[in-house]
């Protein structure tokens, strides 16, 4: 396996393998890489000739197969681009298991005048590469790129070209609190980077601009604890309450947060039964539009009982942590569990 760094000085020196198998967690990084292979590949002039994109989710190994055998027209190379490959994940429904171990064997044979790039994302922040089973599997056969995220100068600089791509100037000090407040997410950070551009217009980029409009992080990790709990996973939730605790965050604090974020997802659930539009929520909840969306989706995982007695179990457990005989992070362990069956 290796990563974005190894992968960029690779293709810099122009060398170009026929299988790719790309995973992360932020998907316009890695189509800015398979974008960069596929450039590097076909001739412009016949390049929607010679590019096929397949949907992972609905495909199979016939479709596959036959899209990678297929000559390319009136070049030497065509590219198959197979996006949401999410049979490469280990855990899978049984069509899928059954297209991995059909691929698997084929990534053997792919032909030389066809480069394959397959790519899916991951679910948790807390996934890894090197811990799935089917990724070291095809990891002889096939190129393998963790997509991880960006870090430190390199993260930066990513940001700043950004800005500059949009011919706007952001000076160091209120570039490194930008990156230090924002989601490391390349399709947020864009979002975030227009709205930013279009709030100043002419004018220079303050910090005080940037405090403004760039969602707090406290949002994103109650977002990410509701989430785990959406998906009956309370133990989850437990492991990121726990890294809070490490990060500083309070007991008390976390329930606010987790009951705050139970009644915003009331008051969405609301809105989108009086049929409101998104632009009419977000201005009413005072979130950016791209948060409404995941906030949204989230809501459709509840149902009005379950946030309503969410709610209460979260009134319930605060009275508890009042009391000077409760040992606070096992309330906050069993609330957790709670939410998680209701």
């Amino acid at each position: 396996m290796i990563d974005l760094e190894v992968l960029d000085t690779e293709l810099k020196q122009g060398k170009i393998e026929n299988k790719y198998a790309f995973v992360g967690l932020d998907e316009m990084l890695i189509k800015e890489y398979t974008t960069s292979i596929i450039d590097q590949v076909l001739d412009i002039n016949f390049r929607e000739l010679n590019l096929v994109k397949i949907d992972g989710m609905n495909t199979n190994f016939t479709a596959i197969m036959d899209a990678c055998e297929t000559m390319p027209f009136m070049a030497a190379k065509k590219v198959v681009l197979i996006y949401r490959a999410n049979f490469l994940k280990d855990k899978a429904d049984s069509a899928s298991k059954s297209l991995f171990k059909e691929m698997q064997k084929y990534l053997k044979d792919i032909p030389e005048h066809c480069v394959l790039i397959m790519y899916y994302l991951f679910e948790d922040k807390r996934d890894r590469a090197e811990k799935s089973t089917n990724l070291k599997a095809i990891d002889k056969n096939c190129k393998v790129v963790k997509a991880d995220k960006l870090r430190g100068e390199k993260f930066l600089r990513k940001v700043k070209s950004i800005f500059d791509e949009k011919g706007k100037n952001i000076e160091k000090v209120e570039l490194k609190y930008f990156c230090d407040s924002i989601e490391n997410n390349f399709n947020i950070i864009q979002s975030e980077i227009e709205k930013l551009i279009c709030y100043v217009g002419e004018k220079e980029i303050t910090l005080d601009d940037i405090k403004l409009l760039l969602p707090k992080k406290e949002d994103e990790d109650v977002f990410d604890l509701i989430e785990f709990i959406s998906l009956k996973r309370p133990e989850k939730a437990i492991d990121l309450m726990n890294d809070l605790l490490f990060r500083g965050e309070s007991i008390t604090k976390i329930l606010s947060l987790v009951e705050g974020q139970l009644n915003l997802l009331f008051k969405i659930k609301v809105g989108i039964d009086e049929r409101k539009s998104k632009e009419v929520i977000s201005r009413e909840i005072r979130r950016p539009l791209f948060v409404v969306e995941k906030l949204i989706a989230q809501s459709r995982k509840f149902s009005y009982k379950s946030l309503q007695e969410g709610m209460k179990s979260c009134i319930e457990t605060e009275k508890k942590l009042k009391s000077s005989t409760a040992d606070k992070k096992t309330e906050m362990e069993l609330l957790f569990l709670n939410l998680a069956i209701k």
